[in-house]
């Protein structure tokens, strides 16, 4: 096996072994035709293909560090296996969601590369990350009703995730409280999208209410 096959599996990107990841990440990588909306599948693909791109230097916070990737592909099939949701736009979407607000991707690129309704929902799914984290959070619970349908529906399958990732395994450096805090919140934040998918809000309920129950909430 090569030692860095990616040049083969990538030909359209020069070698990236010496480049620092934020150069690497400022890499718009479009397709020969840009994918319609109609072209489900394509669109699906593309929009995994560039998260992959653009988180692939991230871990997530558990202890064994695994790859942020892993977190929008999970979120994706979640709305797929648990919310029934097979729109192309919403599947996309939540492969894409993080982009801006974690990588140097911009909400002009996904306009550029995705169109506008893509531009749209990711925008919704991006904290303004010149605030304060207590500020964004309060914003968090102050918004969500008014998000479109299919952001609400990201944010759900978003919410389920991670809930169900910390139940499974608690992020390095966090205490029984910390855990507790986070999802006492997110139980707030759900609440104002009540309505949106009864499948993906009853799974939230399920795990809120052990895992609070485990930490005597």
């Amino acid at each position: 096996m090569e030692e860095y096959p990616e040049k083969a599996l990538y030909p359209k990107l020069e070698d990236e072994k010496d480049q620092e990841p934020e150069e690497i990440d400022l890499k718009t990588v479009k397709l020969d035709e840009e994918p319609s909306v109609d072209d489900g599948m394509t669109l699906v693909i593309h929009a995994t293909d560039f998260a992959a791109r653009r988180h692939r230097f991230q871990k997530r916070k558990d202890p064994a560090g695994t790859p942020y990737i892993n977190h929008p592909i999970g979120t994706a099939y979640l709305l797929t296996s648990v919310g029934k949701i097979t729109d192309p736009v919403v599947l996309a979407a939540a492969m894409l969601h993080d982009t801006v607000e974690d990588t140097k991707t911009t909400l002009e690129e996904i306009k550029e590369v995705f169109g506008e309704e893509m531009y749209n929902i990711v925008n919704e799914c991006t904290d303004d990350k010149s605030l304060p984290k207590a500020r964004r959070k309060e914003l968090k619970v102050e918004t969500a009703g008014d998000l479109s349908h299919k952001a609400k529906l990201v944010h759900l399958a978003d919410k389920l995730y991670n809930l169900r990732d910390i139940e499974r395994v608690v992020p390095a450096g966090w205490n029984k409280s910390r855990v507790k805090e986070y999802f006492l919140w997110s139980r707030d934040v759900i609440a104002k999208l009540k309505g949106t998918n009864e499948a993906l809000e009853v799974a939230l309920d399920d795990v809120i209410n052990t895992t609070l129950a485990k930490y005597g909430a």
